[in-house]
């Protein structure tokens, strides 16, 4: 059963994540990635959620989002908290879960037409 329903119109459509890889239409990504439903960014240097710092949000933050999910591998973990005050100075929520978990939340956002960008660290 489909949780939420496709736009037709998006650009970039995030099929599925594990710790592993991802699936954006028909190209599976083995990298870490950031994804709006307007734009893909492959190579995000991001490789563990603990050492993610503030400067490495900034390609997500320039897209504007008003809330940025952040997929963090096969299992959940917080950034540091001065990267979480990177965000609220900026006046933009950000939610830390496992891949699986902010892929499912990422599309239902974006199919609300909510302005999310989702971030993923992809640990190959």
């Amino acid at each position: 059963m489909q949780i939420a329903h496709e736009l037709p119109d998006f650009d970039f459509v995030l099929r599925g994540a594990d710790g592993r890889s991802a699936l954006v239409n028909e190209l599976r990504l083995e990298a870490s990635f950031i994804i709006t439903p307007r734009q893909l960014i492959t190579g995000w240097a991001a490789t563990d959620v603990a050492s993610l710092e503030p400067e490495m949000l900034e390609p997500l933050l320039a897209l504007d989002p008003e809330v940025v999910v952040l997929g963090t591998g096969e299992a959940q973990g917080f950034p540091p908290p001065r990267t979480l005050a990177a965000c609220l100075r900026r006046g933009v929520g950000l939610e830390a879960m496992t891949n699986a978990a902010a892929a499912r939340t990422y599309s239902v956002l974006a199919s609300e037409g909510r302005r999310v960008v989702a971030a993923f660290i992809i640990n190959a």
